[in-house]
Order: C-alpha cells, then structure tokens, then sequence
C-alpha cells in the first residue's frame, strides 16, 4: 500500500510562526573531536531559521534549546517534529510526558509527532539539515563550544538576512516577517524552565499515523487497535491532558476514544 498517495493532516503555514517544524543533526564534532549536536527549527511560512547547538540529547539539553530558539524566533503555535525519543521521552513509559511535550503544553504550543520512518513529512526542515552540513559544518573550523555558538548564530543570521525563497516571492525570511506585520509572541523568563517540569493539567498533543492490515496504533510504542475505516489511512492521535483521553480522528472526525491515564 503506497501510502504516498493517502490524505495527510496539514498543518497551518500561512503566516510566521503558525507552524514550525524542528531536528536534530548529530551526533558532530568540532575539531579536537568535541562532541555536539546541533537542534534546528524552521518556521515552515517563512523559511526563518533557528540554530541551537547542543551538548547532548539530555532532557534540559532539549529544554535549553527549544527555548533558546524561541527566545529569538517566537513561540509557534504548532510544533512538528519526528518521533526521536529525546522529543517524546521513553518508550518504557509511554505515557510519561516527556520533557519537550511538558515544555509545549506550559506554554501552548501544539506538539505533532510525523509518521514514523516518513522524515519526508519534516521535509523544509530535513532540506536545511543539508544545507547545514554542506555550507557550515563542512566549511567552518570551530575548536571550541564558544566558537561553536557564536558560529551558529552568526549562520542563523545569515541565512535569515540573505537567502532568498521563491515562495515567498523572492525575498528573505526576514523581509518576510516584517512584511508580514505579524507580532510574535516570545517566553516570559529568560531563563528555560529546569527539568523535571511540573505534570501538566491541561492541553493537547498529537500524533499522525499510519494504519496498515493489523488495525493497530502505536502510541510510542504502546498499541491500541482502531476502527475498520481507519484501515491503510492517516489518522491523528490527539491527547487530551485534562481528559485524560487519546481520541482518534479521521478527515477531522472523531471515529474513537480510549482512556488514557497520564503518568
């Protein structure tokens, strides 16, 4: 079944920051063999960038960069990324909430988890991962995490300031954004919250999958099984916190609901 050709839940990319789709690059190293990895996050309307180096997939080292990212490019009001478990937590508690979902609920943000092995789905994203590697990491000679980070953010500027989009008529991410007029909202602390962050009590997560013959979903590893119609189709997974429900929706039609006690 080519999956390829099925109706796929598109998220808003009309204006700055309705939709941002974030990675990971890494493990790389500097050149005394420093090991880092780098987070990406690119508004998906604009192409704006943000780089965030990292020392490692550790939950603060997550919450660190995701909020240093949003420091400079504003809070999104949908967050897309890949099922990483640095992103999700553990696949031995799937229903732990995970430092990255605890961080998008604190402040709003809907997080959406792609398909499994279908990276194509982050595809602005993954495109300015190689952009990356060619033009950076295989170009600038850092030594050290200082170098690393002033290099980042003197890249991420470059790439805000000159490069140029067909999609957006030719101009670059931030002539886009002023153009724009859209006033974006940024985190009320300078510093990011310390982990473990509190249990949240309310909001919602997402996740898109695909259902193959088995009618089975795999909630980071957990199965649930699913209505016939859903059957070689993409569904969304939406996990309700204060109801402590995962409902399954199909074309935006709620066709199940399960509890889901949240740990």
């Amino acid at each position: 079944m080519n999956q390829r050709g099925k109706p796929y839940p598109v998220l808003p990319m009309h204006l700055p920051n309705q939709t941002q789709q974030v990675d990971l690059v890494g493990p790389c190293y500097l050149s005394r063999q420093i090991r880092f990895y780098s987070l990406h996050s690119i508004d998906i309307a604009i192409n704006r960038c943000g780089i965030e180096p990292m020392p490692s997939k550790a939950a603060q080292s997550i919450i660190d960069a995701v909020y240093a990212v949003w420091k400079r490019m504003g809070i999104p009001e949908n967050l897309q990324v890949d099922n990483e478990m640095a992103f999700f937590g553990s696949p031995s508690h799937p229903r732990g909430i995970g430092p990255l979902i605890r961080l998008c609920l604190l402040y709003g943000v809907d997080l959406w988890f792609i398909p499994p092995a279908e990276p194509w789905r982050n595809g602005v994203v993954e495109k300015f991962n190689d952009h990356y590697r060619q033009k950076f990491l295989s170009k600038v000679t850092m030594t050290s995490e200082p170098e690393l980070r002033q290099a980042s953010l003197a890249y991420e500027h470059t790439h805000n300031s000159t490069y140029r989009y067909s999609k957006i008529k030719g101009q670059t991410p931030l002539k886009a954004l002023a153009r724009s007029g859209r006033q974006l909202i940024f985190p009320d602390r300078n510093k990011a919250p310390q982990y473990p962050l509190e249990k949240p009590e309310e909001g919602l997560y997402h996740l898109v999958r695909f259902i193959r013959s088995d009618r089975k979903l795999n909630i980071f590893g957990e199965m649930f099984s699913v209505p016939s119609e859903t059957q070689y189709e993409y569904v969304v997974a939406t996990i309700d916190v204060k109801e402590q429900k995962l409902k399954l929706f199909l074309d935006k039609i709620q066709v199940e609901e399960y509890k889901y006690r949240l740990r």
